[in-house]
């Protein structure tokens, strides 16, 4: 695929990341995967997000709309707009909204978007 246009992008509704239970449902918009990468854009509500986890991927998140909490490791940073934060390979890693926040992530490797998230 070479162009996505998000309006014709649904929305996967996200009831867990990595087989752990989320606190509440994350919608994510699958927009576009190529060879190496995909990028998703994540929809999160005031207290709602993923919980710590680890993946063999590594992400760039990137905060459009909002705040929220990251967590990489035992750091935890608040992100606004325009702020971005890096989730390493095999780093434990979660992220919780404060406000109604529209973040985009680049993961790379390209993971298969059904075997990390529970739609």
């Amino acid at each position: 695929m070479i162009l996505s246009k998000n309006s014709d992008v649904k929305g996967l509704v996200v009831k867990s990341i990595e087989g752990k239970p989320m606190n509440g449902d994350l919608l994510v918009k699958p927009l576009i995967k190529g060879d190496e990468m995909t990028l998703l854009e994540i929809h999160y509500q005031p207290g709602v997000g993923a919980p710590m986890h680890v993946h063999s991927h590594e992400s760039l998140a990137y905060v459009v709309k909002g705040k929220v909490k990251m967590t990489v490791g035992k750091e935890v940073y608040i992100l606004g707009p325009g702020d971005v934060c890096r989730h390493p390979q095999g780093i434990p890693h979660g992220v919780e909204g404060l406000e109604e926040s529209i973040v985009v992530e680049i993961k790379s490797p390209a993971p298969d978007i059904a075997t990390f998230l529970g739609t």
